[in-house]
Formats: structure tokens, sequence, C-alpha cells
């Protein structure tokens, strides 16, 4: 399974690729900078998922996600974008530009194992999407495609908020609170019609909330709603 690793610093690359190596047998590419992994995408490599530093020269985290977003044979490629900033504006701009995670510096183990297991284990049993049609979606709604699209959007950015602030509440053993927060998530994913992203934030443990499994859920939902907003494009496209 390839795994693409981009940072241009040189410490931080290799720490994380040393962190996802011990997570099991993965295929690593490194890249220096965005310029740099983008060329390696325009040369035919396709990561099962990619990590990503925000704020790099030449082209950011930020510039190389609009790009591949762009291209229908790389649009479904999970980023994970990482970096040293942790407040909401950062956040909402990545999930804005697609991104499919956050990662917030110094590394954890147990932050890239969650990404990976989320990701590539849907990836290596064939991913199986389950959602409401998109028509239906919005016929339920009374809302049209395009509106569809930015609701799918701002839900994004809720999942990539929530993994960050689920995180600090089971530090701080909050289990109560994390719980809340993912009612609340797996509520928005019924309204959107994400059966599938829906069933993972509910089938966690009934037990204390783990970190690698409340990410791995997170992981499934944002994936539904990445797949989803493809399909919506996609008709969008046709009209």
């Amino acid at each position: 399974m390839k795994v693409l690793v981009i940072d241009d610093d040189v410490v931080s690359r290799m720490v994380l690729m040393h962190l996802i190596d011990s997570c099991g047998k993965f295929e690593i590419f490194e890249a220096e900078d965005g310029a740099d992994a983008w060329q390696q995408l325009e040369d035919g490599l396709r990561p099962a998922i990619c990590f990503c530093d925000l704020r790099m020269p030449r082209l950011s985290g930020i510039e190389l996600l609009q790009r591949v977003r762009g291209v229908p044979a790389m649009q479904e490629i999970p980023f994970v974008l990482v970096s040293s900033a942790n407040d909401r504006e950062t956040v909402q701009q990545a999930t804005q530009a697609g991104a499919a995670g956050y990662i917030v510096k110094p590394f954890q183990a147990d932050q890239v194992r969650g990404h990976l297991e989320g990701f590539l284990n849907e990836a290596l049993s064939g991913y199986r999407h389950v959602a409401e049609q998109p028509q239906a979606t919005g016929e339920r709604l009374d809302i049209g495609m395009d509106r569809l699209l930015i609701y799918l959007s701002g839900f994004q950015q809720q999942l990539a908020t929530a993994g960050i602030e689920l995180e600090v509440l089971l530090g701080q053993d909050a289990q109560a609170d994390a719980r809340t927060r993912l009612d609340k998530l797996h509520t928005g994913a019924q309204t959107l019609g994400l059966t599938g992203a829906a069933n993972a934030l509910r089938g966690l443990p009934s037990g204390p909330l783990a970190l690698p499994a409340v990410q791995a859920a997170l992981a499934d939902a944002t994936r539904a709603v990445l797949h989803q907003a493809g399909l919506v494009r996609e008709a969008l496209a046709q009209h």
C-alpha cells in the first residue's frame, strides 16, 4: 500500500515516515515540498493516502490539495494535512480545501495509526459507499445539489474540528463530553443521508472511548463525505 509523505522539514518527514512504517507494511514515498509531490503525482504516483505539511515553500499543502482536487483521477486521494497550528481558522482552511484529516505537530503515534487504519483498511477491503442517493437527500431536505454540496463541506469541517476537540477531551478523560460530541456528528451524518458514516460514528464500543477507535470512525465519516461530495459534483456537472 503506497503512502506519500510531503514535508519540507527533513526531521519531521523522517519522523512521520518512521511512525507510518511502525504501523504496518507500507510502500512509503517522500516529497521535499508540494512542488515535488505534484510532479510525482503528475508522473503517475497514486498513493492510497497522503500526509502533507501545511506550510511549505514553492507550493503549500493547501495549494497542492487544491490542484489535486481539480483532477478527476486524483480527487479521491485522502490528504491528511499536518501542521503545528491547531487554531480553528487553520483547521477550517484545511477542510475547505478538501483535507480528509488534520494532525497537529509534534506527531503522536496514535494519531498517525488512527488515520492509517481509518483509510487504508477500507482500501484493502474495497471501499463500499453506503449513503442515500444525493438527489433523494436533496428532495428530502428540499434543497438543490449546490446547497447540498455546501452542507457536505460544512460537515467535513465539523469532522476535522471534532478530531482535534475529541483528542483533547479524551486526554482529559471527559468521556461524557466526547460522547455528546460524537452524538451530534452522528445526527449530522444521518441528516445528510450518510448512512455508512452514521453507522461508523454510532458503532463505537459502549465502554470508555479510545482515541484510535474514534479517529478511525472520524476517518470513515470523512471518506464518506468526500465520496458523496464527488457524486454531487458529478450530478451538478450533468446539468
